[in-house]
């Protein structure tokens, strides 16, 4: 007698929550959650999927479970230090392993980039033959991370290095590993939502940072109040997956929307609240 195989359940996404409008083909699905949706209290309220912010560990894991339900597959949530590690995800990958990207071409799994300021990166490409995420804040996207010894107080202190972006899929990109036809002409990237351009003061180390690897950066930065600059998070993502060859980039447009400081009632952020809570973008294969 041949057993029926039993189809794989669908998700069941809450209507707050956002699905990236892009080409993914069908056998990819994406979602980033906001601060609606889940049952933490006081300044976590509600959705609050980050187990590091002090907030009650029972409501974090009910949270969770939430968000796995709805996906109908296992989010793998790392423990992000703004750097440029790349994981590849198993069904063995426990959560918490100290990363800022993870990619499989495993179904059923779940890339998970929690952020609250900081900008989550969702890729794939054509076919689906891979599934990738990347936490994206200043440092991790510039390379000059917390593992490059100190912080920066001068200019002249920082270094060109390559960013997350360049470990995930640069000239030794682990994706190599995923798919030896890997072509960035067929990848394409969601951008979620992150502090906009109008919200994000950085000192002249962070645009100098920037510049280093790429003098064009310099049109993500405006002139802001005592010396400092208005960065455009958003818009140097989509420069540095440009000079990768990703030149089909959705989502995030850097308009106000899209910026975590200016929506209180649908996204935590930490530059507005401090102690706040951590939203999710996850994109799996099915």
């Amino acid at each position: 007698m041949v057993m029926a195989t039993r189809p794989p359940l669908q998700p069941t996404m809450h209507p707050d929550w956002i699905v990236p409008d892009w080409p993914a083909p069908k056998n990819v699905q994406a979602v980033f959650t906001t601060r609606v949706g889940g049952q933490s209290r006081g300044v976590y309220s509600a959705m609050n999927l980050g187990d590091h912010v002090q907030d009650k560990s029972s409501d974090v894991l009910a949270n969770r479970a939430t968000l796995e339900q709805a996906l109908a597959v296992r989010p793998v949530f790392l423990s992000q230090v703004h750097g440029v590690r790349a994981l590849a995800l198993s069904e063995q990958t426990p959560n918490g392993v100290v990363a800022d990207a993870s990619y499989t071409r495993l179904p059923q799994l779940a890339c998970a980039i929690m952020v609250a300021d900081c900008l989550p990166i969702l890729l794939t490409d054509d076919q689906g033959t891979f599934v990738a995420s990347a936490h994206a804040g200043w440092r991790g996207l510039s390379g000059h991370t917390v593992a490059s010894h100190t912080p920066a107080t001068d200019a002249a202190e920082l270094r060109a290095c390559e960013g997350v972006l360049e470990a995930l899929l640069g000239s030794n990109r682990p994706l190599t590993q995923l798919d030896h036809g890997f072509n960035a002409s067929k990848v394409i990237a969601w951008l979620g939502p992150c502090i906009g351009p109008e919200a994000f003061e950085v000192g002249p180390e962070v645009k100098a940072a920037f510049e280093m690897h790429d003098p064009e950066a310099a049109s993500c930065f405006k002139t802001g109040h005592s010396g400092k600059y208005l960065a455009d998070l958003a818009g140097l993502a989509r420069q540095r997956l440009n000079a990768l060859g990703i030149r089909r980039v959705f989502g995030n447009d850097s308009t106000r929307p899209w910026c975590t400081v200016n929506n209180p009632s649908r996204f935590f952020s930490y530059r507005r609240d401090g102690l706040t809570g951590r939203m999710a973008a996850c994109i799996w294969r099915c």
